[in-house]
Order: C-alpha cells, then structure tokens, then sequence
C-alpha cells in the first residue's frame, strides 16, 4: 500500500480525502496512545479495515520458538504483542443500508489528526439510496490524563430529509496478529486465539469483558458505556467475545443522534475477573465525571504544557515543521502514561517486530524524552532496570560475567531466535547503560535513582568477561555484530569497542564517587582499576593505507559491493544472502558514522571528515535508523546542507512511508532520531558534557531553527538565524552556563545571541552509493 495523501499543516495531519488504498499505513499515522494504551486509526465502521486494533503496553502472548537445527542457549519462547479488546468499532445503517466506504462515493470524506488537541477527527457527508443526505462527524481520544481512557464522540446528522438510524457498538476482541512468520502451527495456535474470555456481561448502556491470556496468564479488563442524546431505543447484549449496544433513533431533517462513548481498561497479573471489571468501570466512571469536554480541555492542557516545552520551529520547509511535531506528538503520546513496561519499536501503534522494544529506544528515544520529558525517561529507564535479573540469568546462561540485556523483548527475557543480530550484538549493553548515564547528567540526578549505578556496575563486568586481551596487551572484542546488520559476526566493531570503552570508564567514576554504593554492590577498588586499565587498552582499528578507521577488522579489505548493478535491489537482505553480502563493503545502518557521533571526542577533525566520506560512500539506509545518524555526522563535519537531507528522511519516514512498512507501525526510533538530529546535528547538542553544550549551524534552505531542551531541571530555548544563535531561559533557577562553539556563556534573565558560524568542512560534502542518496 502506498502513503496517503496528506496536507502540510503546521500542526495538522489531514487526509482530505480517505484513499481505500492507503488504510495500512493510515491506521498507523492517525494511532492515538498515551503509552499505556494504544488504539489504531481505523474507521469507525468495522470494516472495512487492515489492522483494527487495541493494545495495552505490557500485554503480551508467549509462543514456541522452533529452529531447524537445536543449540544450547538459544531462547525456547518468542513473545508477541497481542490486541485487546478493541472499543472503537460503531456499525452505521441508514433507512436499511449499511455504511460502507467500499460501496458508495462521498461526497466529503476526511480525516484529521490534531496535534494540539490530540484527537482524530473524522467528517463524512454522502448520500444513502433513500435519498438522504447524512453528515457524519466523529472525534477519537486515547486520554492523556485518565490513562486507561478511550472516548469517542459519533454524531450523524439528517441534512435534507429523515433518516431511521441503528447504530452498533462493539466491544470486540481485536483482529490485529502480530507479524509472526512462521509454518509452525503451535504459533498460530498461540497466537491467533490468544485470549481466553472470563466473563462477557452486558448492561442496558454497555458491558465489560474480562480477558486472560492463555499462556502467559495477563488478565486484562475493559468496560464500555454509552450517553445517547436523539435515540428511540437502546439496549446491550453480550456474545461469547463481545458486547454490542444498539442504537435505534429516526432522525428528522436537521437534527442530529449523538452518541459519547467511554471505554475503560485495565490489566493484571493476578486480578480475578470481578476486579478486572471493576477497575475498568473505575475508569470509566472517572472518565465520564469528567465528560466528553472536560476531556477534551484536559487533553489540550496536557498537550499545552508539551508543546510549551518541546516545541520545534523551522522556517522555509513547511512540510518537515509538520514532520516534527509529528514525531514529537507520538513520541511523547507513547511514553507518558507508561508503567511498568517498554516502549516497544513501534509504540502502540501496530503489532511490527511483534511489539518488541530494541537497543535503539535506549538510543534514540529515551535521551530526546530525557531532555523533553524527563519523568517518561524516567519510567522506561525504570523498567529496563527491572529486568537486570533476567539480564544477569542470560549472562549465566551464556557463561558470562555480569549482565547481558535481551536484544528484543517485551518483559527483559531474550526473544530473538537468530543470534547473529541479537547474542552477539551485545551493543545493546552500551547503549542501555549509556541511557543511565545520560539521564543522570542530563538531568542532575543520582545514578541511583533508577539504579543506573547497578547497571553500569554490571555491564562494566560483561565486557570484562568477553573481551580478550592480546600478547601485546591489547583488547578486543571478538564475535560481535555492531549496529550495521549487513557485517555480522565480527572482530573489533569499532562503534561496541568504543562504547564498551566509555561503559567502563563511567562505571569505574560512578563507583569511585560513591564508594559506598560500590561497596554493597561488590565492587573493589582492584576491580575498577581493571576497569580503566581495559578501557585504556581497547584496541581500535586503523587503515594506515586508506586513512580511515575500518568499521571492524577488516572491513576496508572487504570485496566492494557494485553498487551500480544494484540499483533495483534494495533492500538488499531481501535479494542477496547474508553469505553474500556479511563481507562486503555495503552498509545497512550508519555504523561508523554513529560512533563518529557517540564517541566523538575518541576522533580528531581529520579522522572524523575521511571516515564520513569513505563511510557515505558504502551505506544504503536499509534501516530507519540510518538516516538521523547520518545527518548527525554530517552536521558535526561542516555539512548542514547534506545534514538537512538526511534530517528531512528521518523526520517524514512515516508520512511518506519511506521504508514501506508504516502499516505495521510508526517508527519510534526514526522520530526520535528526527529531533536529534535537529538538535544534535544542526544544533551541535553535546549531552555528554558537565554544561549543556552548542554548536549550531544553519543550512540554506531554512531561514531559522528553534527548539527547546531541559537540562538540569532549567528550560532553554535555543533559536537560531542568520545573524546568530539566541537562548532564552524560560524556567528554572538561573544562571545556567551554556557553552556554544567552545566559548562559555552565563544564561540568566536576559537573553544571549552568539554569531553563527561558518561550517568551514574540512572535505567536499561526501556522496551515496548510486541512487541511494537522502530520499526525500
């Protein structure tokens, strides 16, 4: 299916008119979530439908994992997000004639969804065979302030004649399976039915449905109620997996049925059906003390506070401003209300990779949360911790030390049946302990508020058990996939050497400043000075011909790919083996170059330029997460014009669906990697350091760039022209040192223009593999 058509509005996603063609990656772009529940942008009809679906973060369905050849250590189930019982759905029939998109030509039909009030909205006018015309207008919110909340307004208005009108509403469990590929019939076995029903029980204005899965024993809950203003007749019944309320109501010309309707979920380990239940209709009932408007007004207020303080401004590019306050809108929508669960790649937005949370949340989403909404950060970093057991089981299992974190997972146990991209991708330690470490310093907070200090204790314990240390007292890292999936299985990846180097170093200073904590944890001080002693000794590859770091050992020595004869073949995991291509110098993800950003005081200018250059050269963008990373290094090398490409990429992924698989979800780690690289890339954000640091740079096509940050509990706006960067501190306790192209400046209650400066690159902006360069 192929993106819809959408209007540029600066805080608008509007399709004016709906495309049957374009459902999938629709229900992805107008999902509404709040983190813990999420809800597909489907139509209100039924059908027709491509992925109608409810979810509740942390509800999930276990299934066996088969391997054509049995090995010691690999995992023995998969887990799949599954759909709950979905409120959504509203059959519409008119004088005998059923609603349906398929069979009639509207006159006006359009969606809307609104980044500022958080809602979907819906209009429709047609005409039904009896010869009315009919306006239909819905709005859709998943509350943002009563988590367990969905509500939906229906009103279908008469415009020239009557209508007799049945309206019915479900409560239905959901028909999204999760994107499992497999023959094994115990999968869908597992997961096609993965519910059992509990009780099903209808009231005169709605019911309740109480669920629990059947092999991971989650009890879920949801309740619906329904408040109707013009009908005749109303009435519920319960079926053996649903609740349906009819609405009977004849219409006369000019008058309107409207129906408000409230749906409340919950869900628990160990719940009995009744106090499933009964927590649901809590929710509803506070959803309705509220009311449809006081919903709406405390939607906009939460979004209000956002906005005040996450907004992004570009000036001269329209559609990428839309594109960002969309990713921030879902960005935010998908963490603030989260409890005791991950962020998963695709939110709740779809079931893609099966609901599964990956190293690039940590990467990507949870320091652009850090720096916007600190409280989300906190929750997920919370939940990441709560799984250092499960962490430290697979260490044992793989007999290493410490703790090794699953690669793909939804409660902490490792998922993934292909160990190439997951065991041995054990960048995924960095990455999490790296977030630990940036929410402390980013924030001011102790490591131990969320037990950052474990985690960095026990990953710095990992790499001590894995790496190998030479005759000439080198150290390495044998055995190992980075973040480019394209060159697995290697020696030395530089971007897991260099920031196991940095886990180390910061586990041994956490210790070191609270040697006391150190203590209880079992550290001594022999063990973190073997700590600093290793990560003086890691060994990073160089190609003394080539002038460039090679992304591991041997990769510069690699047979080229022919680019140029592969034009059509992309991706190329779909058209090549990985026998093929595993050593060859083509590159999925932006490997090196998102070292050159991580790790970029391990580089000089020089090295930094020749690698970008040499790396641009080779890489394909076969993942959404390459495009922010290179925009990142490119702005970091002097090239804001090419940074701004590639920002333009990352930031429309969904929109455009660029990587065509938006039906399955949004992508998480794109949109947070779109704000990074506005902030990070063109505004030369350094979060590593001890004072919040700039370095910004404006390409040509944009006229002024302006976003927010917090740091240290201080709110800072940070704007940017051609005559200079502006800050502005908006909140908190000043003054505030903030350090912009290397001079120091004292931020307090007047603002602070700094001149921009010149990009001065030290090469030629570098060029992409034929017809692969930035895509939008």
């Amino acid at each position: 299916m192929a993106a819809p058509h959408l209007e540029v509005h600066p805080w608008q996603v509007r399709e004016p008119h709906v495309d049957l063609n374009t459902f999938g990656a629709a229900e992805a772009l107008f999902s509404l979530s709040n983190g813990y529940l999420g809800v597909r942008g489907t139509l209100d009809e039924a059908d027709p439908c491509v992925a109608r679906a409810s979810f509740l973060s942390g509800v999930f369905e276990t299934h066996p994992l088969a391997y054509p050849e049995g090995g010691y250590g690999h995992p023995e189930e998969g887990q799949a997000i599954v759909a709950v019982a979905d409120g959504t759905p509203l059959r519409l029939t008119v004088d005998g004639a059923a609603l349906d998109v398929r069979e009639i030509e509207p006159e006006v039909h359009e969606r809307r969804l609104d980044l500022r009030a958080g809602t979907l909205d819906r209009r429709m006018r047609w005409r039904v065979p009896s010869g009315t015309t009919l306006e239909l207008r819905t709005r859709r919110l998943v509350s943002l302030t009563e988590r367990s909340v969905l509500a939906v307004r229906y009103e279908l208005r008469a415009l020239d004649g009557p209508a007799h009108v049945v309206v019915r509403s479900e409560l239905t469990l959901g028909v999204c399976p999760p994107e499992i590929h497999s023959d094994d019939p115990r999968v869908s076995a597992a997961l096609e039915d993965p519910f059992e029903v509990l009780t099903a029980q209808a009231a005169q204005d709605g019911g309740s449905l109480a669920l629990r899965t059947r092999r991971t024993g989650i009890g879920v809950g949801a309740v619906v109620h329904h408040d109707v203003d013009g009908a005749t007749a109303v009435e519920s019944e319960a079926g053996e997996d649903r609740v349906v309320t009819t609405v009977v109501a004849d219409v006369e010309p000019g008058r309107a049925l409207r129906l408000t309707k409230t749906v409340g979920y919950t869900w628990s380990h160990d719940l009995p059906a009744d106090s499933l239940v009964e927590r649901a209709v809590a929710a509803v009932r506070g959803g309705e003390a509220l009311g449809w408007d006081g919903l709406l007004a405390a939607q906009r207020r939460a979004l209000d506070d956002f906005w005040e303080r996450a907004d992004v401004e570009v000036d001269g590019d329209p559609e990428l401003q839309q594109a960002l306050r969309f990713d921030l809108f879902h960005l935010y929508c998908s963490a603030t209300r989260i409890s005791h669960a991950p962020v998963g790649a695709k939110g709740l937005t779809g079931a893609g990779y099966n609901g599964h949370t990956f190293w690039d949340v940590e990467g990507f989403v949870v320091p652009v949360l850090t720096l916007l909404v600190p409280d989300a950060a906190a929750e997920l970093l919370r939940w990441r911790a709560s799984t250092l057991d499960a962490a430290r089981e697979r260490a044992e299992v793989l007999d290493w030390r410490g703790a090794t974190f699953a690669w793909r997972t939804i409660d902490g146990h490792e998922t993934s049946a292909y160990w190439p991209a997951s065991t041995a991708a054990v960048h995924v330690n960095a990455a999490v302990s790296r977030a630990f470490w940036l929410y402390s310093n980013i924030t001011g907070r102790s490591l131990d508020e969320l037990g950052g200090r474990e985690v960095l204790v026990e990953t710095a314990r990992l790499w001590m058990s894995i790496g190998h240390e030479d005759a000439d007292g080198g150290w390495h890292l044998f055995g190992v996939t980075g973040p480019d999936e394209y060159t697995g299985v290697v020696d030395d990846n530089v971007f897991t050497n260099l920031l196991a180097r940095r886990n180390l170093v910061r586990a041994a200073e956490a210790c070191e400043s609270a040697p006391e904590r150190a203590r209880e944890l079992g550290v001594t001080t022999e063990e973190v000075a073997s700590w600093r002693a290793t990560a003086d000794a890691v060994h990073v590859p160089w190609d003394e011909v080539r002038g460039v770091h090679p992304a591991n050992t041997g990769f510069t020595t690699y047979r080229e790919w022919r680019f140029a004869d592969k034009r059509g073949s992309y991706p190329v995991e779909e058209h090549q083996h990985y026998a093929k291509f595993y050593r060859r110098q083509v590159v999925k993800q932006a490997d090196l170059e998102l070292a050159l950003w991580w790790s970029r005081d391990e580089f000089t200018d020089e090295e930094a330029a020749a690698d970008l250059e040499y790396y641009e050269a080779r890489t394909v963008r076969d993942s959404s997460l390459s495009a922010s990373a290179q925009a990142v290094a490119c702005a970091l090398a002097g090239h804001p014009d090419l940074a701004l490409r590639y920002l333009r990429e990352a930031a429309l992924v969904d929109l455009r669906d660029i990587q065509e698989d938006t039906a399955e979800g949004l992508h998480m780690a794109s949109m947070g990697g779109s704000w990074l690289a506005l902030a990070a890339g063109l505004g030369g954000l350094r979060d590593n350091r001890e004072e919040l640091e700039l370095a910004p740079l404006l390409p040509g096509a944009l006229t002024r760039a302006r976003f927010h940050v917090t740091w240290r509990g201080r709110l800072v706006r940070v704007e940017t022209t051609a005559a200079g960067t502006t800050l502005t501190l908006l909140d908190g306790p000043g003054p505030l040192v903030v350090v912009v192209d290397g001079v120091r400046h004292e931020l307090g209650e007047e603002p602070v223009t700094v001149p921009l400066r010149d990009p001065a690159p030290l090469r030629p902006e570098p060029t992409q593999p034929e017809g692969r360069e930035p895509r939008v």
